[in-house]
């Protein structure tokens, strides 16, 4: 169930990057900020770990998702990632300062931090909904695994150089049987990451849309194509030969496949809710992160 998002954030988390010594420094600057402004403040306590010797209060990602008000991540975007899994249930957003390289979801620069934190806590920032996947791989009738994805759940070979042969179904109607290395199954959100480098298109994030993505199909006519996220989509392991196969949600999370295994994708709820400065521009991302109009 989604959180009601308060007029003004009283209780706000701080989850990092682990080991980096700036991640720590930008966590005791946002946490002594906070603190002045009489803002409760709640250091993930895995986080913690790799700080020693910090005076913050801790918790549990349990205790953040259910008393805090909003969350600010410090690090990349596969630290936003991984919060974004790991608190969905709890509807609560989220915010990323980004340290990292492409910052496509941490958009807040760590030089406007402090600015971007006030226009915040007075209520000046861009709120968003993202989806989330699910995927479940299914043996022999039963479930094995079921991973959530942010960005992508994709199917591929690994250690091998054949292709792998698989048969997709979306809301149970016979799509197409293909050879490739695999496919991929992009959220909005995913569709600047691994679909981009497929050849898949660039989905708006407020589409409700998910985008199907071959890689490297042996029949050169087989096109990524877009569905509504409400589908559910079914891929069956018809060859990969022996244990070469693999499901991995948004590059971080890997499950073994085997011939016979079905995988099945759908969204799931709630949604993720990122927030973002007031001035948020996803264009302006676009043209920043994947450098268009650059002279060469």
């Amino acid at each position: 169930m989604l959180k009601e998002v308060p007029a003004t954030f009283t209780t706000i988390g701080l989850l990092g990057k682990h080991g980096t010594p700036l991640v720590g420094e930008t966590l005791h600057t946002l946490h002594a900020h906070l603190r002045a402004r009489g803002v409760r403040v709640l250091l993930d306590e895995n986080t913690a770990l790799t700080y020693p010797g910090h005076t913050m209060e801790t918790a549990s990602r349990q205790e953040i998702g259910t008393q805090c008000d909003l969350v600010m991540v410090v690090g990349g975007d596969g630290t936003l990632l991984n919060a974004a899994r790991a608190l969905a249930e709890y509807g609560i957003p989220l915010a990323g300062v980004n340290l990292g390289r492409l910052g496509f979801l941490a958009d807040i620069s760590p030089a406007l931090m402090i600015d971007r934190m006030e226009e915040i806590l007075h209520g000046h920032y861009l709120l968003e909904e993202r989806c989330l996947i699910s995927a479940t791989v299914e043996r022999n009738g039963q479930q094995i695994s079921t991973s959530t994805a942010f960005n992508d759940a994709v199917i591929h070979k690994w250690n091998m150089a054949r292709m792998i042969e698989f048969e997709t179904y979306i809301n149970g109607q016979f799509v197409n049987s293909q050879r490739s290395d695999g496919l991929i199954v992009a959220t909005p959100t995913g569709s600047t990451a691994y679909a981009l480098s497929g050849g898949g298109p660039i989905l708006h994030p407020t589409l409700n849309a998910l985008a199907l993505v071959p890689i490297c199909p042996h029949t050169l006519s087989n096109r990524p194509i877009v569905v509504n996220s409400d589908s559910r989509i079914s891929i069956a392991i018809i060859e990969c030969h022996h244990d070469r196969a693999q499901l991995t949600c948004d590059g971080q999370i890997n499950a073994g496949l085997l011939e016979g295994d079905q995988i099945h994708i759908h969204k799931q709820n709630p949604p993720v809710r990122l927030v973002h400065p007031a001035d948020h521009d996803h264009y302006q991302i676009l043209r920043t992160k994947l450098r268009w109009g650059e002279k060469l």
